[in-house]
């Protein structure tokens, strides 16, 4: 019986095109996909590497994990080095996110487990890279109004996952992964304002696209009592 430790038959090979996903992501536009054009060819390096040895999906979830987590000590930093270091970490930590499932879909190990555990470390990894970015920045510039901004934001974000997987409940929607472009922009973009430090700029933009999110999914949310 096949299990996560299995290593695939001596006969078979990295299928590239068997290891990404075939549904097209709901939410971004083909031309603009981050996962697709930068995150997973860079993660196929990571899953041919790996493909043959007994590192399993869930582990490369947990070292994803773990990268995510050094990234937040850097950008609690605030210095301009620390920022640096840290934007590098979380954008590691989303090309290591994307090898997890892709090795699993290439060697026919999917499980539930698998992807909630996914799901379950991808929200505590941002919980943590928001709430440092917003304390960092603070701790750096002594801006109450960016903290407040910043926290009110983070607390949005995670009312806007909520309603999002209410949603899902509600229509009993199995899919998984669909917004998985929307996370790597999410990481992408606390990369890129780390990179040039201008954590501020990343917090305005997180603000405006909360507040915009929970107030599309509570229209979605009425309007589907309606039809």
């Amino acid at each position: 019986m096949r299990n996560e430790r299995s290593i695939p038959e001596s006969a078979a090979e990295f299928d590239y095109e068997k290891s990404v996903r075939k549904s097209e992501d709901r939410y971004v536009r083909k031309y603009l996909q981050v996962n697709k054009y930068l995150n997973r060819p860079l993660a196929s390096l990571l899953v041919r590497a790996v493909f043959r040895t007994r590192i399993t999906p869930n582990q490369l979830t947990y070292a994803a994990f773990i990268i995510g987590l050094g990234g937040s000590y850097f950008l609690f930093q605030g210095r301009p080095s620390a920022l640096i270091v840290g934007g590098v970490l979380v954008q590691l930590s989303s090309i290591v996110d994307c090898a997890d499932g892709m090795l699993a879909r290439a060697r026919d190990q999917k499980s539930e487990f698998g992807a909630y555990l996914d799901l379950f470390l991808d929200r505590v990894n941002e919980y943590f890279l928001v709430l440092a970015s917003v304390v960092g920045f603070y701790k750096a510039t002594g801006r109450l109004n960016i903290l407040l901004l910043g926290l009110a934001s983070l607390g949005l974000y995670f009312l806007q996952t909520t309603l999002f997987y209410l949603t899902k409940n509600f229509l009993k929607d199995a899919n998984k992964g669909e917004t998985a472009e929307n996370r790597g922009w999410f990481l992408f973009l606390i990369f890129l304002f780390a990179l040039i430090n201008r954590i501020d700029l990343g917090i305005y933009v997180l603000a405006v696209s909360t507040v915009s999110a929970n107030v599309a999914l509570t229209y979605i949310f009425f309007r589907l009592k309606r039809t």
